[in-house]
């Protein structure tokens, strides 16, 4: 695959960049050496979208050293354009610009299939969707799913249609707690203060779902001295809120008391119109999630009588009722689709992107050794190495057992 020659200064912002990340990501520089020498994906071409910053730079190069050819695309609003023209230089195929529109990223999609990929580091099921559209399931020897929304939809509109495995990484206990809580929970609040330059002390606010990102939005809000209310459809989690000692109540009771609301769900249509009709004046709506459906932009556009935008990324939107909502990034995942996105923090995706490369591994293996491939279809890491990384970052840490 070849691209256009980039801007020098952009390969070299995004060589500066990664290079910081990487030095700190010490998991996968031994997972890196180890790939150097074994090479598992020597003549595989492995299909990625995954959000295109340079902590996933780091990962696509140590599959690059493993042998893979990449070819890959970000995702809508998120890709980072100097770290695209970063690894553009290394040789490695990744495509999309920050600038993309919905339909340019279906477009880099339909692309990426296009080069007929033969494993799958998928984000939200979107190539996996695609593969089974086209009718290409058989080709495919198998892959990972980053997301919560991913897992769904393997289980849900695509069961049974997969006949190939898949390893769900938000399934792994270790990103449970490592990203989707600790580090989802820092990077939802750091965002939210750069982006809106807002108080948290004391202000109010409404965490919509207490799976593990939820929970880690609401611990890291209220160490900080916000006001937290949580809305969870499933009893046992919201029994767990409650225990937590977070006001529990549905979304209708929260809607006229919060300030900011925080979807973090998976689930389109959480944050619905009707709910934002009845929110104070002022109510910031953000969202943490993977797709931009689970606030109702199209509902309430529909319900806007004027938009002004503030700067790029927040949007000032008057409503038919005489009061006006701040958007954030549009609705979209707001702490890597916002400005100056940094993302999850450093170490947690050294967590999770070893959880990536080493499930990869996995499925080349299993497709070698008689009697050990995979089951077909969505399945959770494979518990050694949960536990090998587990013990690796203890290492990393210092931390004594």
């Amino acid at each position: 695959m070849t691209f256009p020659a980039a801007n020098i200064d952009l390969v070299e912002r995004g060589r500066g960049r990664v290079a910081w990340i990487r030095s700190r990501m010490a998991m996968l520089a031994k997972v890196r050496a180890e790939f150097r020498d074994s090479r598992p994906f020597a003549g595989r071409r492995i299909g990625m979208s995954l959000h295109v910053e340079p902590k996933t730079a780091v990962l696509l190069e140590v599959l690059h050293e493993g042998g893979a050819e990449i070819v890959g695309t970000g995702n809508h609003g998120s890709t980072q354009d100097d770290v695209v023209a970063f690894l553009q230089s290394q040789g490695i195929g990744v495509f999309g610009s920050r600038a993309d529109t919905l339909a340019d990223h279906h477009a880099n999609l339909a692309r990426l299939l296009d080069a007929k990929p033969d494993m799958l580091l998928d984000n939200g099921a979107d190539l996996a969707a695609g593969i089974v559209e086209r009718g290409m399931a058989a080709s495919i020897l198998g892959g990972t799913e980053e997301t919560t929304s991913g897992g769904d939809r393997l289980r849900g509109e695509l069961a049974g249609k997969v006949p190939f495995p898949s390893i769900v990484i938000n399934d792994s206990p270790l990103k449970a707690i490592g990203e989707n809580k600790h580090a989802v929970g820092q990077s939802v609040v750091e965002s939210f203060m750069r982006i809106t330059n807002l108080m948290i002390p004391g202000r109010r606010f409404c965490v919509i779902g207490y799976g593990w990102c939820g929970r880690g939005i609401a611990q890291y809000l209220r160490a900080l001295g916000g006001r937290v209310a949580v809305v969870e459809v499933d009893e046992i989690k919201a029994l767990e809120a409650a225990l937590d000692g977070y006001r529990v109540a549905p979304l209708a009771d929260l809607a006229p008391w919060a300030q900011v609301f925080i979807t973090a769900t998976g689930r389109p249509g959480v944050l619905p119109v009707g709910a934002i009709a009845a929110m104070e004046d002022g109510a910031v709506l953000a969202n943490s999630g993977h797709f931009p459906w689970e606030i109702d932009t199209e509902g309430l556009s529909a319900m806007t009588t004027g938009v002004t935008d503030l700067d790029g990324t927040l949007q000032r939107l008057d409503l038919a009722n005489g009061r006006h909502v701040i958007l954030v990034a549009d609705g979209r995942m707001f702490n890597l689709a916002g400005s100056e996105p940094k993302g999850n923090s450093i170490e947690s995706m050294d967590i999770g992107f070893m959880l990536q490369a080493l499930s990869l591994e996995r499925v080349v293996k299993g497709s070698k050794l008689p009697g050990s491939r995979l089951a077909d279809g969505a399945q959770p890491v494979p518990d050694d190495i949960n536990r090998r990384i587990a013990r690796l970052m203890m290492a990393t840490m210092g931390a004594a057992r």
